[in-house]
């Protein structure tokens, strides 16, 4: 919608579409509450967005220009007596930092350098095609497999021939096949196949039992996406990469446990689901020495204390013991793991909600801001806003980003997250499946260090091409982000920087640090009583923070509604002037027809 054609007057404005905002979004416009959702950028999603490898490399040079502040118009003449104007800022926050970009596959096409090869080297076999074709788009079997194969047929009879040809000693034993290689990818190819990724800002799971998974089949907005189960737990220990037994299946199949070890891990998470007295004494006390306590051994310690509750050595008792809990609820619900990974990306989530806003009302532009807040100095009480267009919108209340509000008014502790996001050419833990989704953890190497949370998508996901991963990289930041992770890449994956072993290659990657949306407090800010900020992504593996602080927004302006309900069932709707009882079988097709159009716009899942 053009920025003319905006109403004049909202219930709800919303600046930011992150999670916490489109959820906030979707919520209000499904009780009936007038909506205006905006954004100064051109996507959705905010720092929760995802990218194709092309978009992702836009998003980079754009993070890295820093364009100059917009200049302030004089709205004093759009003020009535008693007003006043809080402005926002202006310019785009510097939520993201220490961008660094590193790229290690070859510049051109393996394709091209081989050809050449092939016509001087084929003796020894330097000069073959290798066999794989990993990163192969089907749409160009034609233009790709046609003249690979074709040169593999003159490569061999080229061998056949110098075989055959007559010499003085005797023929050589025939040599034992060599195993196919894999073929390797080129940034080029990565650039051609860019839309095959879809590349989070953010990294996060969804628990199966976890509050999103529960809003999204609550509220129905399930519908809009698709979801994929993480199908493996890892932990990395001992410089090597082993699976974590977390389901009664993985326990009694896993090779690493031994019977006793076994029963051992089998009670434990039997009796830790009900409180004891034993748990209460630890209360207080580091959950690692609660479980060193059990006489469980290195073993499931490393397990129980990194993988499935995901603490560190000084997490309390309470809260580890919690953490299990919630590990040991989910799983089962939808496969042998706790949690769910959204097809395309974690970006999609905050569209779903988005749409749902838009399904009951919502209007929304992008590229579109709110320069001013205009407030009743009496009440302390936003009435209006005046867009970055110059208009000025009535509100009851209004919702934004907190990178749109100016430091000075804003509660907030220095925190931020470290990121990596890696492409690689194969698995961390290589099995029979080339279609793992995995979740890795990884605990600090010494005191004072964060522990990491990797998760390792297949192109199954539709976040990357065939024959390629896309690890993220987590974890709280103590230095940069490439301080902070790059020695963890090196000892896991190859690259130059790293001894020449049998691992994955890192072909692309990408380091930066962003703020850690836990760092902003929920309440305590210099903003008027109806206005109300949300948070980018925190560090934790889940969305409770973000769901949260949606819901408690949400219950602040609507206290006596209900939190995004289900959609209603087309079939229930009254149409006005409508008369059930003098209905005759025209009217009853007719009927049947208009239920079929609301059918597309209020989508039941049967």
């Amino acid at each position: 919608m053009a920025a003319e054609d905006l109403p004049s007057e909202f219930d709800v404005v919303i600046l930011g579409t992150g999670l916490a905002e489109s959820v906030v979004g979707a919520a209000c416009s499904r009780v009936g509450q007038k909506v205006l959702h905006l954004d100064r950028k051109s996507y959705y999603a905010s720092n929760w967005a995802s990218f194709t490898f092309n978009g992702l490399l836009t998003w980079i040079q754009q993070q890295q220009e820093n364009p100059p502040p917009e200049e302030l118009q004089d709205l004093s003449g759009l003020l009535e007596e008693g007003e006043e104007l809080i402005n926002l800022n202006n310019s785009e926050s510097p939520s993201v930092s220490n961008l660094q970009v590193f790229c290690y596959a070859s510049e051109e096409d393996e394709e091209e350098e081989e050809e050449a090869q092939t016509t001087v080297e084929t003796g020894e076999g330097e000069g073959k095609l290798e066999s794989g074709d990993a990163g192969l788009n089907l749409d160009l079997l034609d233009t790709i497999s046609g003249p690979e194969e074709e040169t593999e047929e003159k490569v061999d009879e080229s061998g056949d021939k110098q075989d055959e040809q007559p010499g003085g000693d005797e023929p050589e034993p025939p040599r034992p096949p060599e195993s196919p290689k894999k073929k390797k990818i080129s940034y080029a190819q990565l650039v051609k196949e860019g839309r095959r990724f879809n590349i989070d800002l953010v990294s996060k799971l969804m628990y199966s039992r976890g509050a999103l998974v529960d809003l999204l089949i609550k509220s129905n907005v399930s519908r809009y996406a698709e979801f994929k189960n993480v199908t493996r737990i890892l932990t990395y220990r001992n410089g090597s990469v082993e699976q974590v037994p977390c389901s009664r299946a993985d326990v009694f199949a896993s090779r690493q446990l031994s019977m006793v070890e076994k029963r051992k891990l089998m009670r434990f998470l039997t009796s830790c689901m009900e409180d004891s007295e034993e748990q209460q004494a630890y209360s207080g006390r580091p959950y690692a020495e609660f479980l060193r306590a059990q006489q469980l051994g290195d073993n499931l310690q490393h397990f129980l204390l990194y993988s499935i509750a995901t603490a560190t050595e000084d997490t309390p008792t309470e809260v580890g013991l919690a953490s299990t809990r919630h590990f040991l609820r989910c799983l089962g619900r939808y496969g042998n793991t706790p949690f769910l990974f959204p097809v395309y990306g974690l970006g999609e989530i905050p569209q779903c909600f988005c749409r749902m806003c838009a399904v009951f009302g919502g209007i929304y532009c992008l590229r579109h801001s709110v320069q001013s807040l205009v407030v009743d100095k009496d009440q302390n009480r936003c009435k209006a806003v005046i867009d970055s267009r110059g208009q000025r919108i009535s509100c009851s209340h209004f919702v934004a980003e907190d990178a749109y509000v100016v430091a000075e008014r804003k509660k907030t502790t220095a925190r931020s997250l470290s990121r990596a996001v890696l492409i690689t050419d194969g698995s961390v833990l290589p099995s029979d499946s080339e279609q793992q989704v995995s979740m890795v953890t990884v605990p600090p190497e010494e005191a004072g260090r964060p522990a990491v949370h990797m998760v390792e998508l297949c192109s199954s996901t539709m976040t990357c091409m065939p024959g390629t991963y896309l690890v993220h990289l987590t974890c709280q930041s103590i230095g940069t982000a490439h301080e902070d992770l790059s020695p963890l890449v090196t000892k896991i994956f190859r690259a130059p920087e790293s001894p020449d072993k049998e691992a994955p290659s890192v072909l692309w990657c990408l380091y930066f640090n962003m703020a850690d949306g836990s760092s902003v407090e929920v309440q305590g800010h210099d903003l008027p009583s109806n206005v109300y900020l949300c948070t980018g992504p925190d560090g934790s593996l889940g969305h409770e923070h973000a769901i949260g602080q949606a819901e408690f927004i949400f219950k602040n302006i609507l206290p006596n509604e209900e939190f995004c309900p289900p959609a209603p069932n087309p079939e229930d709707i009254i149409y006005d002037g409508e008369n059930g009882s003098s209905t005759t079988e025209e009217g009853e097709e007719e009927h049947k027809e208009e239920e079929e159009s609301e059918q597309h716009t209020f989508p039941v899942e049967e």
